[in-house]
């Protein structure tokens, strides 16, 4: 259960995107346990995991998770498509350490966190959350969704090349079906090593939407989040 500033910071959200007490019900349905987790809740620390500006990563992902389910109730989703969108906004950015000020060296440009963090959130979601990965279908569309999440932005192809992976150990671990899942979905249109196009499916594409609103709003009102979306520094965190 959600206790102290992160229960806080939950309720502020909710009441910003202005969710009715029966939307708040119906999306606390889908979000609890996986916001409840204890790599979630460590990701809603804005000193350790810093994301736009000093927006933490989990309030990111909440803040994704919100306006898909919002959007997809403006789409007309039946509750199967609605439950699969808002679980992808909240494993889209669970990638193993923060970006901003980051001081590790990859060996080539596609390598780097803005290609292949969408395969970390893949990889961290199925580790942390196995038992949303079981149902063939739903662990396609989760999974594609969240690779796909950074349309028109490419993300990295799992080929036979080494794409230094921060858990890269965690994905060796995972289930055989799990990994050729990821690995398929990352090679779709690719272009040397990278692939460049939107999920497959729908409740991937909603939520690509709805990363695109929150993070403009994010960066777009604050010079130094504009500067660190570009550059991957932020001098207001340097401290």
């Amino acid at each position: 259960m959600l206790q102290g500033k992160n229960k806080k910071l939950l309720e502020y959200l909710i009441n910003y995107y202005d969710l009715s007490l029966i939307d708040k019900a119906y999306f606390m349905a889908i979000a609890e346990d996986i916001i409840s987790h204890p790599e979630f809740q460590k990701r809603m620390d804005n000193e350790k995991y810093p994301h736009h500006n000093t927006t933490s990563l989990g309030e990111h992902i909440i803040s994704d998770a919100i306006v898909t389910y919002k959007l997809t109730q403006k789409k007309n989703y039946n509750e199967q498509e609605q439950k699969r969108a808002v679980k992808i906004a909240l494993f889209h950015d669970l990638y193993e350490f923060p970006w901003q000020n980051s001081t590790i060296i990859k060996n080539c440009t596609t390598n780097k966190h803005r290609f292949t963090h969408p395969i970390e959130g893949a990889i961290n979601a199925a580790t942390w959350y196995p038992e949303l990965f079981k149902e063939k279908e739903s662990a396609e569309i989760i999974i594609d969704g969240i690779i796909h999440h950074m349309f028109p932005f490419p993300v990295r192809v799992l080929n036979k090349k080494d794409a230094q992976l921060n858990n890269q150990q965690k994905f060796e671990q995972l289930d055989p079906r799990i990994k050729d899942l990821i690995i398929t979905s990352s090679m779709r249109c690719q272009i040397g090593n990278i692939s460049l196009c939107p999920s497959k499916f729908k409740e991937g594409r909603i939520i690509s939407k709805a990363d695109k609103i929150v993070s403009q709003e994010e960066d777009l009102t604050s010079w130094n989040g504009l500067i660190a979306s570009v550059t991957r520094k932020n001098k207001k965190l340097q401290k």
